[in-house]
């Protein structure tokens, strides 16, 4: 598996796939072209079928348009077969003639890919891909997930979890201080404050279900707004672990210490998933997104609260598991509708697998490991319109709201 660095990216929204990884394509392909007259890049599939809403053409204008023009292909019908969102960068002369031509993926979490091409491959650095022989290895030992994380990455892993653990608080902070309506044709109103606000007035168990809620909803509302947030595991999910996390610091007082072996554990968890099945809507639905980072965010709680391996890997088993078959239909190609909620009610499914599981000796049935089997199978299985086309199931079913109340929420 790779480092939880490449899980963990720090970057803007509104997706990490369709926004963050054009962008960095289209840095690499122009920093190798300084020269050219202009530039041509196809967008392919899942990347020109929503690419407007998640503002692809703006992030690959934005690192190109300074060395030269570009020009934007759109090709939504017409899907390359080593992955949904491919884009081709070309390179032209004066004379209008192509110089150069680089096919790159935007494979998932903000990670690029070139089929066959080892030149934008990283290292491996942890021996151990499966879940069941990293538990093994925790039981044999006597020791924790996070300590696993620490002896493959090495102790500079903690100043690297210590920048991501202060981007997502003040993506919290920002987004609970933050109102108005979020860009884009729906008119979605940020809720984040209101649900912050309202919690007060509940009683203990109903105050800390909407704190989580707020919380979620303030990372998304960031994201969504092109704000800078972490992709857990992606930007379309990033507000879950932060939900979670943000929660049990402010409410049980936990140490940084703490919190960073808990993002160490959830980073596991997402690894596992991104190295034997997919972490992209475009691939495998939004079980691939929130329903990893539902399991992420469960693992990390379950730690915080002294569970043992065998309880954590339970905990993000239920994360995973109960969110099989979950499509990826954003209504107009916006990480908003139903991406934005499905964020808040995850981070509290997450605090409910890590109860259940507490409750439990961590021993169970199916496995984590078989779970992400399944998943990945069910991702193929789906029809393509509910993998991040803006094409099939809620998507489908939008129609604009009267210009008269454009700021209308959902």
């Amino acid at each position: 598996m790779k480092s939880i660095r490449e899980l963990y990216r720090i970057g803007t929204g509104p997706s990490s796939s369709h926004t963050m990884g054009p962008r960095t394509a289209a840095t690499l392909f122009g920093d190798s072209h300084k020269d050219a007259a202009s530039f041509r890049v196809t967008l392919y599939g899942s990347l020109a079928g929503t690419g407007k809403g998640h503002l692809t053409d703006v992030a690959i204008l934005e690192s190109l348009n300074p060395i030269a023009p570009t020009e934007i292909v759109w090709e939504p019908t017409v899907f390359l077969p080593f992955h949904p969102n491919g884009m081709k960068f070309e390179a032209l002369d004066a004379d209008g003639t192509t110089t150069d031509t680089r096919t790159i993926y935007s494979v998932g979490g903000g990670q690029i890919s070139e089929e066959g091409d080892s030149a934008l491959e990283t290292p491996e650095v942890y021996p151990l891909n499966n879940l069941s022989d990293i538990m093994e290895w925790c039981q044999e030992s006597g020791r924790a997930y996070w300590e696993y994380v620490e002896q493959c990455e090495g102790p500079g892993i903690w100043e690297y979890l210590r920048e991501v653990w202060k981007t997502m608080r003040e993506a919290v902070e920002r987004g609970l201080d933050s109102e108005g309506v979020l860009p884009g044709p729906l008119g979605l109103s940020r809720r984040a404050a209101q649900y912050n606000v309202r919690a007060s007035g509940y009683k203990t168990n109903l105050q800390s279900r909407g704190l989580v809620f707020s919380y979620a909803l303030a990372v998304s509302e960031e994201n969504a707004s092109g704000g800078v947030i972490v992709t857990a595991p992606t930007c379309g999910s990033c507000g879950v672990v932060p939900a979670v996390l943000y929660h049990l610091w402010k409410s049980r007082d936990f140490s940084e210490s703490r919190i960073l072996r808990a993002l160490a554990t959830a980073g596991l968890i997402g690894n596992v998933v991104k190295t034997n099945a997919s972490i992209a809507g475009a691939e495998v639905g939004c079980q691939g997104e929130v329903g990893v980072a539902c399991a992420m965010a469960a693992a990390a709680a379950n730690q915080l609260f002294g569970g043992s391996p065998a309880q954590i890997e339970y905990a993000a088993e239920m994360g995973l598991e109960h969110h099989l078959g979950m499509t990826c239909d954003p209504v107009c190609g916006l990480v908003q509708i139903p991406c934005i909620e499905r964020n808040a009610y995850a981070a509290a499914r997450a605090l409910d697998s890590n109860i259940y599981s507490t409750f439990t000796d961590g021993s169970h049935r199916v496995s984590f490991d078989r779970v992400v089997e399944v998943m990945k199978q069910t991702g193929h299985d789906l029809p393509s319109i509910y993998k991040e086309t803006g094409e099939g199931g809620l998507a489908r079913t939008w129609t604009p709201r009267p210009s008269s109340n454009p700021a209308s929420p959902r």
